[in-house]
C-alpha cells in the first residue's frame, strides 16, 4: 500500500495552488493520483476543481457509505470518496486536501498517512483571503486567529511547506516529496 498525502492548513495558505502545482508537473507514470473533494459548493464559485453536490446528494452518498472522510466546516459540507480505498490498495499513493479539524479523523482511517500542513504568516494570509473577496474584514480577522488556534490543536505535521513566496519554491516542495516518496 503506498502513501495518503492529507493536505491541509488555513484558508489563504495556497494548498490548492500548491497541489494543483505539483500536480501539473508530477513526471510522466509516477504512481500517485488526486482526489476530488465532494462539496456542496457550486462548481463555479472559484477555488479548487471539485465535484459540486446538492445537500440531499451528499446526504444520500453519506448514507450508502461512499465516503472515506467526510467534515463540515464554514457552512458546507466536504467529502473524500471510497475510491481513494480502491487506489492505495492498487499501489499508488494519493493526495487529498483535507481538513486540519478532521484531522485526529482522518489518522484514524488512515493510520499511516502523511500530513502535509501547507501554511504561510498571517500577513500574507489576510492578503490572500482580501483578494478572494469572498469575506469581510472581521471575518478574515476570525480566521486568522482560528488559524493559530487550530495550529495548535491539529496535530504534529509531518511535512510543512511554508507558502508565502513564489509558487514554485511552496510547490517544488510538495512535488519533491512526492516524486521521493512514491518510488518507495
Amino acid at each position: 500500500m503506498k502513501n495518503l498525502y492529507y493536505v491541509a492548513g488555513p484558508s489563504g495558505a495556497g494548498k490548492d495552488t500548491v497541489i494543483n502545482w505539483a500536480r501539473e508537473r508530477l513526471p510522466f507514470a509516477t504512481p500517485v493520483v488526486f482526489a476530488h473533494r465532494y462539496i456542496t459548493r457550486p462548481a463555479d464559485s472559484g477555488g479548487e476543481n471539485h465535484i459540486a453536490l446538492s445537500e440531499s446528494e451528499f446526504e444520500l452518498r453519506l448514507a450508502r457509505g461512499l465516503f472515506s472522510m467526510h467534515w463540515q466546516s464554514h457552512g458546507l459540507r466536504y467529502g473524500i470518496g471510497v475510491e481513494v480505498l480502491d487506489w492505495l490498495s492498487s499501489d499508488v499513493s494519493v493526495v487529498v486536501s483535507g481538513s486540519r479539524e478532521y484531522l485526529s479523523r482522518a489518522r484514524e482511517t488512515f493510520p499511516g498517512l502523511v500530513y502535509v500542513h501547507v501554511t504561510a504568516p498571517p500577513e500574507v494570509l489576510r492578503e490572500r483571503l482580501r483578494a478572494r473577496g469572498r469575506e469581510q474584514d472581521e471575518d478574515i480577522d476570525a480566521r486568522i486567529e482560528r488559524t493559530t488556534n487550530l495550529s495548535d490543536r491539529a496535530g504534529a505535521h509531518d511535512v510543512e511547506i511554508v507558502n508565502h513566496g513564489r509558487i514554485e519554491e511552496a510547490g517544488r516542495q510538495f512535488l519533491d516529496l512526492l516524486v521521493g516518496t512514491a518510488s518507495n
